[in-house]
Parts: structure tokens; sequence; C-alpha cells
């Protein structure tokens, strides 16, 4: 976690709270020359302007042993009434804050280009980097939307010093207005600074993920049904459930080393024995959130290998139902062939002796007729027999 705040003397320092008067040249070197001349001027004197307030900031208040003593309007006054309240923590929320924003934090609060850079672009990982004295944490919150049955992720990027907590949020969840009422309901943990702040924002990321675990094993019962009643739209319901499961897993997984990383600090930095049971609890539930997000991982995997196998199959007894079909179908046309060649014979004879010539051979013959007849009959037996044979009558 953070170091330990410095004492009340040191926050009023002629150089400006905490120093920042010094190292805010250090920041602008490492800004261009258009952005570093666009930053605000030093608020230090009380004549400066104050520049109203961005729309997207959310919420802004000043803490004092954990009540919340000022709700400053704008980013200006926080600043200026956090330098006039010893031992005082500013809790400043922004959603989707422009580059200007961002600065002008950056610029007051000494925070690294690097950490800026991530939370202006968004689409990180999840992270957590040092700074000095201050954490950058990444996460990436989940929340189940029930009418299209889907995960829908957002970012949310938190900058933790001495004696401040910012929040930038991209995207919809969490709620952090939930947070923040829970945390001004227990005084005595927001007392604990801004380390507690960070826990509880932390708790509600991976709380919010409940609710998505819920929702996600009630999709997955649900397309096994579909997969053994052979609903034809069940492949595609896998394959998105599945890449859901692919950034489920990308936003929860570093988590668990994210808090094993926090638990590691907590004796160099002094962090307090409650807070750290509180985190030790957050991490269980990471770590448990995540094994049944890879347990999801492994059961679409295996749903989708039966739900091939059985297309497999049906597909299988398609063909053979077509091939035994056919196979009928073929006999039948061999019985048809068969009578249609024996109906042949007499009928060629017929019509050669019924074309009425005069000079035709046997046709003043006594036993013509006759002869007519039993060829007639011997060629019809003979091919009968011969059809037969061939097993096609």
């Amino acid at each position: 976690m953070s170091e330990r705040r410095p004492s009340p003397a040191s926050k009023n320092s002629a150089n400006g709270r905490n120093g920042r008067g010094a190292r805010r040249s250090v920041w602008r070197r490492a800004l261009p020359a258009e952005q570093a001349a666009a930053e605000p001027p030093e608020s230090g004197s009380s004549t400066a302007a104050e520049p109203a307030e961005p729309p997207s900031t959310v919420a802004a208040a000043l803490y004092r042993d954990g009540v919340r003593v000022s709700t400053p309007s704008t980013l200006a006054e926080t600043y200026r009434e956090l330098r006039e309240t010893p031992s005082g923590m500013a809790w400043i929320g922004l959603a989707r804050p422009t580059s200007d924003e961002l600065l002008s934090l950056a610029a007051e609060f000494d925070l690294h280009p690097l950490a800026v850079e991530d939370a202006m672009e968004a689409h990180q990982r999840p992270k957590l980097e040092r700074y000095g004295d201050t954490l950058f944490v990444v996460l990436r919150a989940a929340r189940y939307l029930d009418a299209p049955e889907e995960v829908d992720f957002a970012e949310l990027h938190v900058f933790v010093g001495p004696d401040f907590v910012i929040t930038v949020r991209h995207g919809a969840a969490p709620d952090l207005s939930a947070v923040r009422h829970r945390m001004e309901g227990s005084p005595d943990l927001l007392k604990l600074g801004p380390e507690a702040v960070l826990y509880a924002i932390l708790d509600a990321v991976v709380d919010g993920y409940a609710p998505v675990v819920e929702g996600v094993q009630n999709d997955i019962d649900e397309i096994e049904t579909e997969v053994f009643r052979g609903d034809p739209s069940v492949s595609r319901r896998i394959y998105e459930l599945s890449r859901e499961m692919v950034e489920f897993q990308r936003a929860t997984r570093p988590l668990v080393g994210m808090l094993h990383g926090l638990m590691a600090g907590f004796t160099k930095y002094e962090t307090d024995e409650e807070l750290q049971r509180y985190l030790r609890d957050v991490a269980d539930h990471v770590t448990h959130i995540s094994e049944r997000v890879d347990g999801f991982r492994q059961a679409l995997t295996e749903i989708l290998t039966v739900n091939a196998t059985l297309v497999t199959q049906e597909q299988n007894a398609e063909m053979r139902a077509l091939a035994e079909a056919g196979f009928e179908q073929n006999e039948e046309i061999k019985k048809i062939s068969s009578w249609a060649a024996i109906l042949f014979a007499p009928t060629l004879v017929g019509t050669i002796y019924g074309m009425n010539f005069r000079e035709m051979p046997e046709l003043h013959w006594v036993l013509g007729y006759p002869f007519a007849i039993a060829l007639m009959a011997v060629v019809c037996t003979s091919l009968y027999f011969i059809f037969k044979r061939k097993d096609w009558l």
C-alpha cells in the first residue's frame, strides 16, 4: 500500500503541500510544450482563477478522520481545500475525463506520466504499479445484463496517494457512489486513509463478479439442455459465451497476483492490521471467482466438443437414412426396368407383325400366329429368369 502520510507540518511547507511545488516542474518537463503551457497556474495564491468543474467529474469530497468535511464544487476548490485541511484526504471521482482534466490532476498530485497516459487511453489489462508514493491500479469491472444474457465489462483506473484517491471510470460499472456511501457509513474504516478506499473499491469490483458468475452458470445450464435437445443455434451461443469467459478470465486472473502483491507490502508500508484482514478476504474471493471462471471455460470447451459430436452423429444418421432411401429407390428402379424389358419383347414382335405389309415372311403361314406367340413367351420367360437370377425381381 502507500507510504505513511506526512505530518501536518510538512503539508503546509513553503514549497507547497508535500513538496509538490518542486516536483511539478519535473512533470512539466515530461509533457509536450503545448500541454505544459496549458497546465493551470499554481493555485497557492487566492487570486488564481478557478476553472469551472468539468462535466466528467462525478463527485469530489474532502474527509478528515473518516468524516466528510467538505464537498467542493470544482477541482480547483478541491485542491485549495485539501491544502488547507491538515490530515485531510481528497476523494475525486471521474467518468471518461478529457486529457486536460487528467493533466490538471497530474500536475496537482504529481501523477506519473505513464499512469496518466494509461488512464487517458483506457483498454488496459488489470495491473498494479507503484510510482513513488502513489499507487496506480487498473481494474476490470463486470456486470451481467439479463435481457441480452451477456456480460458487460468496464474499466476503472485508481490513483492512490498519501492523501488522495482519484478514480477514473470508463464504463457503467462499478457503482462507486455506493462505495462512497458505504465508506461514509463506516468512519472507523474510512479514517484509515486512502488504503481503506482502495480496499472498498476492490471489494466492490470483486462483489460485482458474483452476479456475473451466477448469470453465466445459468447460461451454461441452459446451453447443456439446448445441446441435448438438438437446438441448431446453440453452437453460436457457446462460442459467444466462451469469448465472454476469455474476457472475464482476463479481468479476474491478474487480480490474484495484484492482491498478493499488496499483501506482500503490508509490513513495508505498515498497513493497518484490520485493513490487512479485509484485503485478505478480498483476495480469497478473487481466488474463488478466478477458479469458477476457469471451470466455466473448461465446461464450455467440453460442451462444445459434445455438441460437435452430437451434430456429427446426427449428420451420420441423416446420411445413413439417405443411403438407405437411395438403396430402396434403386431396388424399385430395378424392378420397374426388369418388367419394362420383359413387356418390351412381345410389344416388339407385335409391332412388327402389325405393320400390314403384303410381302412379309410367314404372313400367310398357317403356323405364323402360334409361332409369334411362342416367340413372345420364350423371350419373356428368358428375360424373367435372367432378371430373377440377378435379384432384380
